[in-house]
């Protein structure tokens, strides 16, 4: 194990009057736009969705990101169904 995976081990979330969004064990922003953004975290992934996101602050030495916009909803993912999903896509294109 790297040091880098050793320092985080906890995931928080910090939700401000649904306005900014606090996180830490982030791994990797994989996605984001106005309306979703999509991260790898050390707990899975996770969709944060709402209206006028934007990634204010990324810090992926520290695991960290902040968030603003209207904050609607934040989901973990399961990464199996994810791949279960594609796979059925692409054989019914």
């Amino acid at each position: 194990m790297t040091e880098g995976n050793m320092k985080f081990r906890n995931q928080n979330i910090l939700v401000e009057d649904r306005s900014k969004v606090t996180i830490t064990g982030v791994e990797q922003v994989g996605s984001f736009n106005d309306n979703t953004i999509t991260l790898r975290t050390i707990k899975g992934g996770m969709v944060i969705k709402g209206e006028n996101l934007n990634v204010d602050k990324l810090n992926l030495d520290e695991g960290s990101v902040k968030i603003s916009g209207i904050i609607n909803g934040i989901n973990y993912v399961d990464k199996d169904s994810g791949s279960r999903g594609n796979l059925i896509g692409k054989i019914f294109k």
